[in-house]
């Protein structure tokens, strides 16, 4: 049976499509449809209800040397409130899941799991920490709501003071005041926009909620569900595990090396991505030219030759155009070269593309 998130009740007032995912009831759009919020996030500013993420603690003397076997990217040298990307592998070098860590003090780390990879993740950390460090999994304790967007900025300001908005991406303010509630502000987002997100208590989530989209009215904000967000990310060329990445694909095939430091000592999954050796494929934007949509699954060919797969695709509001990702032979990578997909017995034409296929103006 899904669970419900703390925020349940303000999707159903507002109208949200609720469906299953990840475990949970959460809305996949508003009355408004997913290209209005999707053009939302992009133009002005959205607000996504992502209290199904799982949030773990990792502390104790031997917490940093744990991450560092853990995870591939490199946790030394990180200041308080810093936060850091990185895949989690197993032995064979594919991935258990992404995630990112903050760092909360010396010995002390906030990780932020994917949702229906939580207790898969905390079982495999568990199972493989070791030394004077223990993991705690907080997350029935913890909402959290993403603000996303060029005019999210001006939206929190008007909420909390100048010292509790972090400046710089990928930094968070632990202990951070938004009228009185106690709360992570984190300049991270999954939308390739400007944006927050703001970790709180569950029972001060919906009362977060409110004051925010109060708050932003007049900048246009309005409540996004889970299609857009998957649009967002598809345009902002953003992995999701289970589509771009999965126990089979190695960080390096997933386009992830700058998560993936080779010079650390050991992590798990690191012999056998040496053993591996250069990729033999790798993650590429395809742009559709002809008439259609690639999904998830499509058979990707060159001629004749069939030379990978897609791993998500849609048509991207903010573009115009259908896009998709795909995981191809390295030979067929360099953008500008023609392929086509087989999509329900029907061949598609489109061409491979630099990604992001979206990127903000700074």
């Amino acid at each position: 049976m899904e669970k419900k998130t703390p925020l349940y009740d303000c999707h159903v007032a507002a109208h949200g499509k609720i469906v299953p995912f990840a475990g949970y009831l959460l809305p996949v759009q508003y009355e408004t449809g997913v290209i209005a919020e999707h053009m939302a996030v992009r133009q002005k500013a959205g607000l996504f209800d992502v209290s199904h993420m799982g949030e773990l603690i990792i502390c104790g003397r031997d917490a940093l040397k744990n991450l560092q076997m853990l995870l591939t990217n490199d946790f030394k040298g990180m200041a308080d409130g810093q936060a850091r990307y990185s895949p989690m592998c197993c032995e064979n070098g594919g991935i258990v899941d992404d995630l990112i860590v903050y760092r909360i003090e010396e010995e002390a780390y906030l990780i932020v799991v994917n949702a229906s990879n939580k207790d898969k993740d905390y079982d495999w950390m568990k199972e493989h920490m070791g030394g004077e460090a223990k993991i705690l999994d907080i997350s029935e304790r913890v909402a959290q709501i993403a603000l996303q967007g060029p005019r999210s900025h001006d939206i929190l300001c008007r909420i909390a003071g100048k010292e509790d908005i972090p400046e710089k991406y990928y930094y968070g303010k632990f202990h951070a005041d938004i009228q009185g509630t106690d709360c992570l502000i984190s300049r991270t987002g999954y939308t390739g926009e400007d944006g927050y997100e703001i970790y709180l208590g569950a029972d001060r989530a919906e009362e977060m909620w409110n004051l925010l989209l109060e708050s932003g009215r007049e900048e246009g904000l309005i409540p996004c569900g889970l299609g857009c967000r998957d649009t967002l990310r598809l345009e902002a060329a953003m992995p999701l595990y289970g589509h771009e990445m999965d126990e089979n694909i190695t960080p390096l095939e997933a386009g992830l090396p700058f998560a993936v430091k080779m010079k650390k000592d050991d992590f798990i999954g690191k012999n056998a991505i040496l053993e591996k050796g250069e990729p033999s494929r790798k993650r590429v934007g395809l742009k559709v030219t002809g008439r259609g949509i690639i999904r998830e699954q499509a058979e990707i060919f060159a001629g004749d030759r069939s030379i990978g797969f897609s791993t998500s695709g849609t048509h991207c509001p903010y573009l115009g155009y259908p896009a998709a990702m795909a995981m191809l032979e390295m030979p067929y990578t360099q953008p500008g070269t023609a392929v086509k997909a087989l999509v329900r017995g029907r061949m598609i034409d489109a061409e491979v593309v630099a990604l992001p296929f979206y990127k903000r103006a700074k």
